[in-house]
C-alpha cells in the first residue's frame, strides 16, 4: 500500500502501533530537519534509533551505521536520504522485519516503494512524520 496521500486512519494506526522508529540519515545538528523530527518524536514518547555511520550518539541514543546493525526490533524506518539512495535502506528495512517504511517529505522512490509493498510493508512517501503526528494524533495541550 504505497501512499503519499495516506488515509488518516492508516497514519493514526502506524503511530498507535509503533514503539521504535529508526531514523536513517539522522543529523546531530539541531537545525537540521531530521534532528527536529526525531527530537519531536522522541519527546512524543517514541524510542528513536539514530542511523548514521559517522556518529556514535545522537539525541542521547546510541547511533548505528545501518539498520542491520540495530540489536532489536524496529517498527518504522523513517528515511532522510536522497530518493536515489532509498532502495538499499528499504532492502535493509525488509531484512530486519520493519513494518513501515516512511520516506520523509520530498522523498519519492516508486521502485523502492513497490519492493517494500511486495514484501508486505506499509509505505508512506513524501510526508513528514512530525507534521502528520501533530495533525492527526497529538492532542492539543491547554
Amino acid at each position: 500500500m504505497v501512499m503519499q496521500l495516506a488515509p488518516v486512519t492508516v497514519i493514526r494506526e502506524i503511530f498507535a502501533r509503533a514503539d521504535t522508529i529508526a531514523v536513517v540519515g539522522l543529523s546531530p545538528k539541531p537545525e537540521r530537519p531530521s534532528n527536529q523530527v526525531a527530537r519531536y518524536l522522541q519527546e512524543a514518547g517514541f524510542r528513536i534509533i539514530p542511523v548514521n555511520p559517522g556518529q556514535d550518539e545522537i539525541l542521547g541514543c546510541p547511533c548505528y551505521p545501518d539498520l542491520r546493525a540495530i540489536p532489536g526490533p524496529v517498527d518504522v524506518v523513517d528515511i532522510f536520504r536522497r530518493a536515489d539512495r532509498v532502495e538499499p535502506v528499504v532492502r535493509d528495512a525488509m531484512a530486519i522485519g520493519a513494518r513501515v517504511v516512511w520516506m520523509q517529505e520530498g522523498i519519492v522512490n516508486e521502485p523502492a516503494a513497490r519492493l517494500a509493498e511486495e514484501a508486505g510493508l506499509i509505505v508512506i512517501m513524501d510526508r513528514c512524520m512530525k507534521v502528520d503526528h501533530q495533525q492527526f494524533v497529538a492532542t492539543v495541550q491547554r
